[in-house]
């Protein structure tokens, strides 16, 4: 696919519509209403179904802006290998199975020991800093809920409103900063990376993310892909309840006696549902 080709057949539809012919517009409607069709239906049969030619379809295409019925797929392919939503010809795999390969990849490539090394940063870090943006920003802020359990010193950045110089500014060597940056990264990333290198720096990625593996002290590769239109986030998820999980048993009696003082807090506030309901 050239660079100037186009990569939306949703988007170049809408944009092209007004000088479509009745029959392409036909083609028009029903991709519109059947997205899956372009990738899972030869030219022909998208044809037979809008009751148009083989050549005609080609032609619809090529006013789109593509060369080919060949090319749109191919563009539409490159759209979701970069996490844009798109069905796909497999969107009907159960969302259990995806998410079981899933975390079946992501803990086969990753050791136990990088796994431990990390515990333990995360047990002595003077102060913990998460960060995240985008789909990356609830898997930080649920890792600092975790976290805040069983030690103090923990945020989460950036905050809702605020932007991020302030805080940046801060860190020191002394700092665990631990980076979310899942494919569609923001423009943001690449710059909070180089200015983070002087802490201790962990990147939570998936594998579009590899690239940086010597611009951090630690990379934890997880999978997110799925033949469904959305990414899945169980196995960051699921790697940051590991991560937990092996902090807790670092900290020892320190994180016990830590979760203790926050048990009876919440039951002198109230805060809690009673468990006797």
């Amino acid at each position: 696919m050239t660079k100037s080709s186009p990569s939306d057949v949703l988007q170049q539809i809408e944009q092209h519509y007004a000088s479509l012919s009745p029959s392409g517009k036909s083609i028009a409607h029903y991709i519109q209403q059947n997205p899956i069709a372009v990738l899972s239906q030869s030219t022909s049969l998208i044809a037979e179904r809008t009751g148009t030619s083989k050549a005609t379809v080609s032609r619809f295409f090529r006013q789109l802006g593509f060369d080919s019925h060949q090319q749109a797929k191919e563009a539409l392919v490159q759209l979701r290998e970069q996490g844009v939503p798109v069905i796909s010809p497999s969107s009907g795999v159960l969302q259990h199975e995806s998410d079981s390969k899933n975390l079946a990849n992501t803990f086969e490539g990753t050791s136990s020991e990088a796994l431990s090394d990390i515990a333990k940063l995360l047990a002595s870090a003077s102060q913990v800093t998460l960060i995240g943006f985008r789909n990356a920003y609830p898997i930080a802020l649920h890792f600092r809920q975790q976290l805040k359990q069983i030690r103090s010193s923990v945020r989460v950045l950036p905050q809702p409103g605020q932007t991020l110089s302030e805080d940046i500014i801060d860190l020191t060597e002394n700092d665990l900063v631990v980076l979310f940056g899942f494919r569609r990264r923001t423009r943001q990333f690449k710059f909070v990376l180089n200015n983070i290198k002087h802490c201790k720096t962990i990147l939570v990625t998936d594998p579009t993310g590899q690239g940086y593996r010597h611009d951090v002290d630690h990379l934890l590769v997880t999978h997110i892909g799925s033949d469904s239109p959305f990414d899945s986030y169980a196995a960051p998820m699921s790697l940051v309840a590991s991560l937990c999980n092996l902090t807790y048993e670092v900290l020892g009696s320190e994180a016990a006696d830590r979760v203790d003082a926050i048990t009876d807090i919440y039951i002198k506030m109230n805060e809690l549902e009673s468990p006797k309901r």
